[in-house]
């Protein structure tokens, strides 16, 4: 039962470092590509599940404008 636990631990920390490590390469991209990120962006980046990280990743690079680039995913 301990093992299950330790198990399941590791793999939900496992996850939350990708995660945490796609904000922050996107972050970067984003300052890089648009300059220093305003408030409303940061908040949206901190709040972002796996599938808007990974829809705004692939705009990054095709997106014209910050707003664009973290806009809702469809």
């Amino acid at each position: 039962m301990l093992a299950e636990r330790v198990k399941s631990w590791t793999e939900e920390w496992k996850q939350q470092g990708i995660s945490e490590g796609e904000t922050k390469l996107l972050r970067r991209q984003l300052v890089r590509r648009f300059g220093p990120l305003p408030a409303w962006a940061e908040a949206r980046l901190e709040q972002a599940g796996e599938a808007d990280l990974e829809v705004w990743a692939d705009r990054v690079l095709d997106g014209t404008t910050l707003e664009e680039v973290l806009e809702e995913p469809i």
